[in-house]
């Protein structure tokens, strides 16, 4: 059976996207599936927090990947895939997946180059999760028109909140155009200190303002100093801080979304 393939997406950064696609994807691992994170971003933030710090000496990414499958080339099973000792395959990314977003405005067929490439891999994985990167550009639309599901994670401030309705026109406009299957599984909020009024009053908002059109998990992931700490740890929080709150709240959320 193919692979669910879920993208992490948030245009705007400092949402704990990376964390979160970490955490989801090991969670899922943990969970007994075979699963495959992608890395979409040129800074290579899932990357490097996966332990892959010098991302400028990886032989093969994702830039490399994406190229083959535009200029028509057989890619090698298993090409440019790497195996982590926490149960993920991982397809990394550096900065020259920047010149790809270039690449891509003069490709024909632009927005489903990823997914001619995910159709090659899907039978091997149960799931797949894409890191995107905090933009709107032609690679995140790329991994919205290969994916199944937008799983969208929101730090706990009003800004972020404000920001949610530009992509989920872009989501829209995605499935209107592109991939009439996507559908989004729903907002997780992050980095909430949930001893505050103020983180309060946000999770109040988001289901004011969204319920009976979009879910908004219960799992809710806290402020975390540990959290913050396994980019530079290239760990995932199940590791660097196993029985912690973050932890405990990523896999919830892990089984949350998948209904186990």
């Amino acid at each position: 059976m193919a692979a669910t393939v879920y993208a992490v997406c948030n245009q705007k950064g400092g949402c704990a996207k990376t964390v979160t696609s970490v955490g989801f994807g090991i969670g899922l691992a943990r969970e007994g599936k075979k699963v495959l994170l992608i890395d979409m971003d040129a800074q290579g933030s899932m990357t490097a927090s996966l332990g892959y710090q010098q991302t400028d000496k990886l032989e093969v990414t994702l830039a490399d990947i994406l190229g083959g499958i535009i200029n028509d080339t057989p890619l090698p099973e298993g090409y440019g895939i790497l195996r982590h000792e926490e149960g993920v395959e991982l397809i990394p990314a550096n900065i020259e997946l920047s010149g790809m977003e270039v690449t891509l405005v003069n490709t024909m067929s632009r927005e489903t180059v990823l997914r001619e490439f995910l159709k090659l891999v899907r039978d091997s994985y149960d799931a797949i999760v894409l890191d995107t990167m905090p933009s709107l550009g032609m690679l995140t639309i790329n991994a919205l028109a290969a994916a199944d599901h937008v799983i969208i994670p929101c730090a706990s401030q009003y800004l972020s909140i404000k920001g949610l309705e530009q992509l989920l026109r872009t989501i829209a406009k995605v499935r209107r155009q592109i991939n009439p299957g996507l559908s989004v599984s729903g907002i997780l909020v992050t980095m909430a200190d949930m001893r505050t009024n103020y983180a309060k009053d946000i999770v109040e908002l988001l289901h004011s303002t969204y319920d009976g059109k979009l879910r908004v998990f219960d799992s809710i992931i806290p402020m975390s100093v540990r959290v913050a700490e396994t980019s530079a740890e290239g760990k995932s929080i199940y590791r660097h801080d196993p029985s912690g709150k973050a932890a405990a709240a990523y896999l919830a959320f892990t089984r949350e979304v998948t209904g186990s």
